[in-house]
C-alpha cells in the first residue's frame, strides 16, 4: 500500500510540473516516465532546461537571422550558421547510416549542410533515447536530437527540421480550414499537442503531406482518427519518407538560401 502510495505521489508531482513524456507513436512506461526529467511537447519536441537557455545567453550571436523566431514555422530561433557541427554519440553508433542519410537528404535539397564536429561550442549531438524526439531551433551547447531503435531516417529528418527551427505542420494558425482536430478521441493529456500556434506561414500553402505533419490517428486514445482533412483523397498524411516541396521551400526561405552561395556536399 505505501508503495502504491509512494507511486502515486511521484505520478502527481511530475504531472503537476508540466513534465510530459510521449513520444510520436511510441508512449513510455510510468516508470520510464520518472526516470527522465527532461519536458517534452507535441510528442517529440523538447524544451530547453535553464542550463541551456544559460548557454544561449552567454553566447548570444548576432545574425538577422535570429530575428525570424517567432514566425509560425520558426518558433526557434534560427542557427547563427548554414553549415551545422554535428557528433553521433557510441551509443547510436549502429544508426550512423541512418544519420547521415538523414542529413544528406535535407543538405541535398537545401543550403544546410553538416560537418563532424571539431571544437565548436554549438553542435547537433545524435544520442540514445527511448524514442524520438528533438528541441526546435538552435538552443546552443552539445543540442540533443534522440534516436530511439524506432526511429528510421525519416523520422530523423523530422526531428532535424525540428532542430533548424521548424514547427509541426498541423499546428498552423490557418489550419482550421484544412483539418478538423477531434479533441474527444485525443489521449487526456495530449490535448496540447494539437494546439495552434500564431504567426506567419511563409506563404506557402498547407500541406497534408509534409514531413512534418502528424497522421490521422496519432495520440488517438480509442483507434480514432485524431485529425480528419477537410479534403477529400488525402494520402500520404503523417508520411515519414521524404522532404516534400513546401518543406524544402520552407528552409529555403527561412535560411535565406537564395542569397547564399552553394555549398559543398556533406563531410561524412
Amino acid at each position: 500500500m505505501l508503495l502504491v502510495l509512494f507511486v502515486l505521489l511521484v505520478f502527481a508531482d511530475c504531472v503537476s510540473n508540466a513534465v510530459i513524456f510521449r513520444w510520436e507513436q511510441h508512449p513510455e512506461t510510468l516508470e520510464e516516465l520518472m526516470l527522465d526529467q527532461r519536458t517534452l511537447v507535441e510528442g517529440d519536441i523538447y524544451l530547453p532546461s535553464q542550463h541551456f537557455r544559460d548557454i544561449r545567453t552567454a553566447r548570444k550571436v548576432t545574425t538577422d537571422r535570429m530575428s525570424l523566431k517567432k514566425d509560425r514555422n520558426a518558433v526557434g530561433e534560427t542557427w547563427p550558421t548554414t553549415d551545422i557541427p554535428y557528433e553521433i554519440s557510441p551509443e547510436v553508433e549502429n544508426r550512423t547510416s541512418d544519420i547521415l542519410v538523414a542529413m544528406e537528404t535535407v543538405s541535398k535539397h537545401t543550403c544546410i549542410t553538416f560537418h563532424k564536429r571539431g571544437a565548436e561550442p554549438d553542435y547537433v549531438l545524435f544520442k540514445i533515447g527511448n524514442g524520438c524526439a528533438s528541441y526546435v531551433g538552435y538552443i546552443g551547447g552539445g543540442q540533443g536530437l534522440f534516436v530511439a531503435p524506432p526511429c528510421s531516417s525519416g523520422n530523423i529528418i523530422h526531428e532535424l527540421l525540428h532542430t533548424i527551427g521548424f514547427q509541426h505542420e498541423h499546428t498552423r494558425s490557418d489550419r482550421d480550414q484544412f483539418i478538423e482536430i477531434v479533441q474527444d478521441n485525443i489521449l487526456p493529456g495530449m490535448e496540447k499537442n494539437f494546439i495552434k500556434l500564431n504567426g506567419k506561414t511563409f506563404g506557402i500553402p498547407y500541406d497534408y503531406t509534409s514531413i512534418m505533419h502528424y497522421g490521422r490517428n496519432f495520440f488517438s486514445s480509442n483507434g480514432k482518427a485524431t485529425i480528419i482533412p477537410k479534403k477529400d483523397d488525402v494520402h500520404g498524411m503523417g508520411q515519414r519518407k521524404k522532404l516534400m516541396d513546401s518543406d524544402i521551400k520552407k528552409v529555403q526561405l527561412l535560411y535565406h538560401c537564395d542569397s547564399l552561395e552553394p555549398k559543398g556536399t556533406m563531410d561524412n
